[in-house]
């Protein structure tokens, strides 16, 4: 039987691979927000599996409610990489210090 400790592992793993992701790969853009999503991943998966440990569902409606949080970062987080790339020509992290003003 797949207990508690199996979903904190796995989701262990997910949080490492993210801040991972985001402190090995300061290049693109893209893969810092995949890694910030990777991250968020691991949130919600505590809460799924404490919630269902618990046999309570609030850690489920609040999972939920990240979900939804993480999909309008995506969103505009993407908007915001296409505004720039439309002004700039490039999505290189080192020339983003440039935006002043």
């Amino acid at each position: 039987m797949i207990g508690i400790e199996h979903y904190l592992v796995v989701s262990s793993t997910l949080f490492v691979l993210g801040v991972l992701g985001i402190f090995l790969n300061r290049k693109n853009v893209i893969i810092i927000l995949m890694a910030i999503e990777l991250i968020l991943l691991s949130v919600n998966l505590n809460l799924v599996a404490f919630s269902a440990f618990l046999h309570d569902l609030v850690g489920q409606v609040f999972a939920m409610f990240v979900l939804t949080v993480a999909a309008g970062e995506a969103a505009i987080g993407l908007a915001i990489l296409v505004i720039y790339f439309r002004g700039r020509g490039t999505i290189a992290v080192d020339d983003v210090n440039r935006m002043k003003g």
